[in-house]
Order: C-alpha cells, then sequence, then structure tokens
C-alpha cells in the first residue's frame, strides 16, 4: 500500500530545521531524521532515474538542510547545501523513516516526509 497520501498518518504539530537533521513533533512523540539520510531516501525523478540506471547515489554524507517549503498538507520540500531541491517528503515518509524499525534501512519507495516551513519569499 502507498503511504504517500494515507489519511491514517499523522500530521506533525511542530518542525525545526537544524542543518544536521529535521525533528518533527508528532501528535504521540518526537522523531529527529539525519540530513543525510533525507537526502540519501530522495524519491524525486532525478534520484529514481539513477537508480533505475544502477548508478551509485550521490554521496550524502555531508549534505545539510538548508531550507523547507511546505507542499499543500500532506508534505515538505526539503532544499540541501548540495543545491538539491527537487524531493518531496510526504508525512507518511517521514513517518515511516522515522519508526524504530526502519533506522538504518533502505527506504523503499512506500516511504512517506514538514515551523521549518518558510515559503523562500519568507526567509
Amino acid at each position: 500500500m502507498n503511504t504517500a497520501f494515507s489519511r491514517d498518518v499523522p500530521v506533525p504539530t511542530a518542525i525545526a530545521l537544524r542543518p544536521g537533521s529535521l525533528r518533527l513533533t508528532w501528535p504521540d512523540g518526537e522523531s529527529e531524521l539525519p540530513a543525510a539520510d533525507l537526502r540519501a531516501a530522495c524519491r524525486c525523478g532525478g534520484c529514481r532515474a539513477r537508480a533505475l540506471r544502477g548508478e551509485p547515489p550521490p554521496a550524502t554524507g555531508a549534505a545539510t538542510l538548508t531550507g523547507a517549503a511546505p507542499v499543500g498538507q500532506y508534505a515538505v520540500q526539503l532544499l540541501f547545501s548540495d543545491g538539491h531541491d527537487r524531493g518531496i517528503y510526504p508525512w507518511a515518509l517521514l513517518r515511516d523513516l522515522a519508526s524504530p524499525s526502519r533506522r538504518g534501512a533502505p527506504a523503499s519507495d512506500d516511504r512517506p516526509v514538514a515551523d521549518a516551513c518558510a515559503r523562500p519569499s519568507e526567509r
């Protein structure tokens, strides 16, 4: 089941963007996702095409978060120091990435991903 648009996924009540991580406050707790993990979990067309061609993912260890923008009420677009700004992270993906059973596991296509969400004109 694609959880990216599931109505059962809670929406974060607060978000804190730091260069090295994204902290999400959910109705039932908090989670902090490292920037490198978020960059590696990108599902944009370019990153998916690279994977389909069998190319290795870009080096993401040094990537930091530089901004975020809301995408409707279902996701956040994250901006990274390596210039990457195409990934949209639905809440369900972020919730999935934050689950204890997912820590250290490779990201799947059903991954979900959001006061760090200032529009570029508001920064």
